[in-house]
């Protein structure tokens, strides 16, 4: 196994948690195509989920617990379909918490389309069910996080102090899937700069400031963000309004950075923002088997940039810190009057 990943060496190899898990649960997409959202035959590799092939994957990393964060979730036509669509999709993830004790966690996705639909899941998915987080896009409709057109939703993340895990997808302007340079796919490039230009938002609008309690986490190590952080505290006063230099450093300090993409080595990253903000990630399915453990797991095992109590901590120990019922086994709870009982985290 590349880098030790399924060996209990007590390095904490054998015990990682990846919080960069994509999930599209495959009863959801059952009822998706008989409800016209998605034609099965047209699905991206990355949303075609298989229980077997990613408990596979987790055992030959070396991951003890996932992070599921659900997929395809923007594509419903009104607030009662997004409603029951998210029924299911919480009924699928019950089934699999209660089938692997302790082996998944998920994130309550948001839907900024249907903005009562997502207090409504926020409320059986947060309150009820016991996700870990809430996952967001770094852009809709071309608006960027931080806009105040979020600030209902970050509102209702923050009153639970809740974890809000944000991911790109192709910049605003084009055709979604159109390369923005002909040849490279968007992933490559456009994807980091979607996740930079929702921090330096975040940023400059004051939204961690306004949200105390709201803790992000930025996936591929922030995008460009630490490589542009001195250039963001020298030409602050150039954005509108301007960005103190102080609000920059206390910023860096606050986000977390997951490790997919794979990791490029973690110098500059540790540098600027310290290794406890390190989160081990690593954007299954979307990458695969292959590239997880010949590329992401050894690059964080062998990244002179960490100590080894350091790699202990991204690979589980920072992710515990923000996130403390992670790896607890799911236990039942009392649904709300005519449900079913739900699953929690204890």
């Amino acid at each position: 196994m590349p880098g030790g990943a399924g060996e209990g060496d007590g390095s904490g190899r054998a015990e990682k948690i990846d919080v960069h898990h994509h999930f599209t649960a495959p009863q959801w997409v059952e009822w998706a195509e008989r409800a016209g959202v998605v034609r099965k035959a047209d699905l991206p590799w990355w949303a075609r989920w298989d229980e077997d092939a990613t408990l596979a994957l987790m055992d030959r990393a070396g991951i003890a617990t996932a992070v599921l964060n659900p997929s395809m979730q923007d594509r419903y036509r009104s607030a009662a379909q997004a409603r029951e669509g998210l029924s299911v999709l919480f009924d699928a993830l019950t089934g699999l918490t209660q089938r692997h004790p302790g082996r998944f966690a998920f994130l309550c996705p948001s839907l900024p389309d249907h903005p009562d639909v997502t207090t409504w899941a926020l409320q059986r998915a947060h309150d009820d069910l016991g996700a870990v987080g809430v996952s967001v896009k770094a852009c809709h409709d071309g608006v960027y996080l931080g806009d105040p057109s979020y600030d209902r939703f970050l509102a209702e993340v923050d009153e639970r102090s809740g974890v809000l895990f944000t991911h790109p997808l192709d910049l605003p302007g084009k055709p979604p899937g159109v390369p923005t340079v002909p040849g490279v796919p968007n992933f490559m490039c456009d994807f980091l700069l979607d996740t930079t230009r929702a921090a330096v938002n975040l940023i400059r609008t004051g939204t961690l400031d306004r949200f105390p309690r709201l803790s992000v986490v930025l996936p591929h190590a922030g995008g460009f963000l630490p490589q542009i952080a001195t250039r963001l505290e020298a030409f602050g006063d150039h954005c509108t309004p301007p960005v103190e230099p102080g609000r920059v450093r206390d910023a860096l300090h606050r986000f977390y950075y997951d490790t997919a993409g794979p990791l490029a080595p973690a110098c500059s990253l540790v540098e600027t923002v310290g290794a406890d903000r390190i989160l081990f990630g690593t954007d299954w399915p979307a990458a695969s088997a292959e590239i997880i453990t010949d590329y992401t797991v050894p690059a964080v095992a062998s990244d002179h940039a960490f100590t080894e109590h350091q790699r202990r901590g991204v690979y589980r120990g920072n992710a515990r810190r923000l996130m403390p019922t992670l790896g607890a086994p799911a236990v039942p709870v009392t649904g709300s009057a005519g449900t079913k009982p739900s699953m929690a985290r204890q």
